[in-house]
């Protein structure tokens, strides 16, 4: 049989509520009320009770830690979650960007290297003219 190992970082739904108020140090009443005002999602099973993760589980602890000891209300927990997950959603979008980018510049790097082959000669765009002024010899 194949053993499962869930961490802190876990997204699997698997804890039941009555385990997942334990770990948290919460009565199962506040994660009930938490789920309403949109605060954690825990997953459902098919009968339709609630199942959280243990990344569920470490957010409710924050969750507590916040109201209790920096006295932050509900709202503004709500929008600190929601700030927190915008930056972590813009910081991997970011990481995104800056592999792109880095692939962009060695395809670059790698079309320069064919196309201009010879180091001691300068690429020109086409777009560059020169003026040359004709006078007539008398």
């Amino acid at each position: 049989m194949e053993q499962i190992v869930i961490g802190v970082e876990s997204d699997e739904k698997v804890l039941i509520i009555s385990v997942a108020a334990r770990m948290a140090g919460m009565h199962p009443q506040t994660l009930r009320q938490y789920d309403r005002l949109g605060l954690v999602q825990p997953g459902r099973s098919s009968g339709g009770g609630r199942r959280y993760s243990p990344r569920d589980v470490a957010l409710l602890r924050e969750i507590q830690r916040l109201s209790q000891e920096d006295g932050v209300n509900l709202a503004g927990i709500k929008r600190i979650i929601a700030l927190e997950q915008l930056v972590a959603d813009l910081q991997e979008k970011l990481v995104e960007t800056q592999e792109e980018l880095a692939a962009a510049r060695q395809r670059i790097a790698e079309l320069e290297s064919t196309i201009f082959p010879r180091r001691d000669l300068v690429p020109m765009s086409s777009s560059q003219t020169a003026l040359v002024v004709w006078r007539p010899r008398r």
